[in-house]
């Protein structure tokens, strides 16, 4: 039987983040499940949205033989600490080396991830995996939507799938489609590759899937296939990394170079011709909570707290969208997800019915505008595990730890958060419900996310808001420090283009 070692290793990095990334948040469950090795990986992620499960189930199709050596991912957040990067990758490739005869390797990964010592985590990855075995054996990646494409990724993979969707509902589809390049691969067939970058910066709230122009460029993307063996794929990029390669690219793969470069010039050149298109405004908290409270009708109006999104690295307890609903809202509005142990902590020792007073988030970083200080009654107290219901993270179970329903008592408005131990992105109806909130009883419902609550929130909105509060996954491109872009790159769309001099 063919036999292909299996393995995983995530982190999309802020560069920008507050706290780095150790082996500790590798070991642990959150939104997804902890450390698995050997025999654990595929009964561990099987059922859930996750690439390596979609390419272990289609493989079995195939009755292919598989060797899983390992699977890690640990929630976004500042770089990846070198320790915590070579103990990871030290395993990986001890267990290939260890797995014997291979006819092929698959590899879950990001794309975006930095550590401490290399800007290109997945490159260097790949490259330690080359030095250990060779060329010879084919190597197939599959990659995140926002993956930020280096030269060392498409030198040592041997064929690339990415994500086309975002939400993200397409992470085991594209595991699945690994399996047929890399049988591909093995039975000989070598493509040609090309890429080309995209001389803009997207930000993550306007890289929608849902909507054009980003559902047309994937929908070019796709066409490539229909001239089979050919290819393509499109990374949106991850701008909350300060790296030189960061931003969006696209790849192509092809029996001839000529033909790869063609597709790679066809499809830069249409996203390009819609940079206009991705502008996408934001609202200032305040705007947003009156805005919504305007539009606000027989359903209630989302608003996206876009920049303190834990899934791109922010800390999620960021105060200035709860600031503008006590100012602005009539309610009855929820919050989430408010990662704050203390408070959490503070209202489990209370328990259900009682009234506590503190400051609720705003400790992990962010200075402005600061705590939310105030009365609050306890609703209701969880040990935060809840099972998502969702179609991105169906099947998967969300581990917050201690967590409570707040609902604030200096304000006139019904005005409801949802509080948690640990950072989750706040993409799935079920958090919300899972602390006896029912989001369809809320005029307003603001969201600690960028893009991913759209998949499960949509459906019982009546409209979508963007807001920028202040946090660390900075969506105004134009007023981010970088330091180490590549020169010329534009910061956003018709934005101005970076310069060191500057």
């Amino acid at each position: 039987m063919t036999r292909i070692a299996i393995a995983g290793f995530q982190h999309e990095t802020n560069t920008f983040g507050v706290t780095k990334t150790g082996l500790r948040e590798f070991e642990i469950a959150d939104s997804w499940p902890g450390l698995l090795t050997g025999a654990e990986v595929i009964p561990g992620t099987r059922g859930i949205n996750l690439p390596i499960a979609g390419f272990a189930a289609e493989a079995m199709t195939r009755e292919l033989s598989l060797e899983p050596i390992l699977w890690c991912a640990a929630e976004p957040a500042a770089e990846v600490t070198d320790a915590a990067f070579d103990e990871i990758s030290a395993r990986i490739i001890s267990g290939l080396v260890g797995a014997g005869h291979l006819d092929g390797i698959y590899l879950d990964l990001h794309g975006a991830m930095v550590t401490e010592s290399h800007p290109d985590g997945e490159g260097e990855l790949l490259r330690r995996i080359r030095a250990a075995l060779g060329d010879e054996v084919p190597i197939a990646i599959s990659l995140d939507l926002h993956a930020n494409l280096t030269d060392a990724i498409l030198r040592h993979a041997t064929t690339v799938a990415i994500f086309r969707t975002y939400p993200h509902l397409d992470m085991a589809a594209t595991g699945a489609r690994c399996v047929g390049q890399l049988i591909a691969a093995i039975e000989g067939y070598r493509p040609a590759k090309a890429m080309r970058r995209i001389p803009f910066l997207i930000p993550l709230h306007a890289q929608f899937t849902g909507q054009d122009p980003c559902a047309a460029l994937y929908d070019r993307v796709a066409m490539v296939e229909r001239i089979p063996p050919e290819r393509a794929e499109f990374a949106m990029g991850f701008p909350a990394a300060d790296i030189r390669d960061a931003g969006a690219a696209v790849i192509a793969f092809a029996p001839t170079q000529e033909r790869a470069n063609e597709i790679v010039g066809d499809l830069a050149d249409a996203v390009s011709a819609a940079e206009a298109e991705l502008v996408t405004p934001l609202f200032s908290p305040d705007e947003a909570v009156r805005e919504a409270e305007m539009r606000a009708a027989d359903k209630p109006v989302v608003i996206g707290d876009v920049q303190d999104n834990p899934g791109a690295g922010a800390t999620s307890d960021t105060t200035g969208l709860l600031h503008a609903l006590a100012r602005h809202a009539r309610g009855p509005a929820l919050l989430g997800l408010m990662a704050d142990s203390e408070i959490a902590k503070q209202a489990h020792l209370a328990g259900t019915g009682a009234a506590i007073s503190g400051a609720l988030g705003g400790k992990m970083g962010r200075p402005d505008p600061g705590p939310y200080e105030g009365r609050f009654l306890v609703e209701t107290i969880s040990q935060g595990r809840v099972a998502y219901t969702g179609e991105m993270y169906g099947g998967g179970v969300a581990e917050l730890g201690p967590s409570t329903a707040l609902k604030l008592l200096d304000v006139p408005g019904e005005i409801r958060v949802a509080v948690t131990s640990q950072r989750s992105q706040c993409l799935d109806l079920a958090l919300f419900r899972g602390l006896g909130l029912e989001p369809l009883d809320a005029r307003i419902i603001c969201v600690k996310s960028t893009v991913h609550f759209r998949a499960d929130f949509d459906p019982i909105a009546s409209d979508v808001l963007y807001a920028a509060a202040p946090g660390v996954n900075l969506c105004q491109l134009a007023e981010i420090p970088y330091r180490r872009l590549r020169e010329g790159v534009r910061l956003g769309p018709l934005g101005p283009n970076f310069s060191l001099a500057l």
